[in-house]
């Protein structure tokens, strides 16, 4: 469920970028056909020796577009990929590729910044199994008491799944932006305004 999912959220920035394209023909579509899917331990194994963000990078750039899950709980090397809180998504579940976690990050190839581009981030939320053991794992089993959890944990709540989709990372990345402040309305102190104009930046 997750990969289907994440195909049709992908399939969705293919066609946006592909309108983007036939309205605008100076701003190429980029993105390659299909999204490859890497757990963040197969990751790890492809780049030992690499830091999690520049093996973001390097696997980005080899496919352009990569859903990397399993997120939030220790690899081989006892580091987790990048963090996550015990009661959000689920990163501790076996899933049916061999791996830990039924989370993940949608990543990009970003040419303009020259490095992996998050526009999502998602999964399957933790269900009172998951929830249990995340809390034990980060050692908050007294947050069992707050309202969310207890319902979760007394079968109160249904199990669902969810994310997030940054709307300026997507603009940004749809225009070929280098600065948020290119797609996104906000108060900018003179002095900044004007460091970025020298760079070629003209925020909103």
């Amino acid at each position: 469920m997750l990969k289907e999912t994440v195909l049709k959220i992908y399939d969705s920035l293919r066609y946006t970028e592909k309108e983007v394209e036939n309205k605008y023909p100076q701003i190429q579509a980029i993105l390659p056909e299909t999204i490859t899917f890497i757990s963040s331990e197969e990751l790890l194994q492809k780049y030992p020796n690499l830091n999690a963000k520049e093996r973001e990078n390097a696997i980005t750039k080899e496919y352009g577009a990569v859903f990397l899950y399993g997120i939030g709980g220790a690899l081989s090397n006892g580091v987790a990929h990048d963090g996550r809180a015990a009661d959000y998504d689920d990163w501790s579940t076996d899933n049916e590729a061999g791996h830990k976690g039924l989370n993940g990050d949608i990543l990009v190839w970003n040419p303009v910044l020259n490095a992996a581009f998050e526009l999502s981030s998602m999964g399957i939320r933790v269900d009172k199994t998951a929830l249990a053991h995340q809390m034990e794992i980060r050692n908050c089993t007294e947050k069992s008491k707050l309202t969310f959890h207890s319902m979760l944990l007394n079968d109160q709540l249904p199990e669902s799944m969810g994310g997030g989709i940054g709307q300026s990372r997507v603009c940004m990345f749809m225009l070929k932006k280098q600065h948020i402040g290119e797609v996104q309305v906000s108060i900018w102190e003179e002095d900044k305004k004007e460091s970025l104009r020298q760079k070629g930046i003209d925020i909103l």
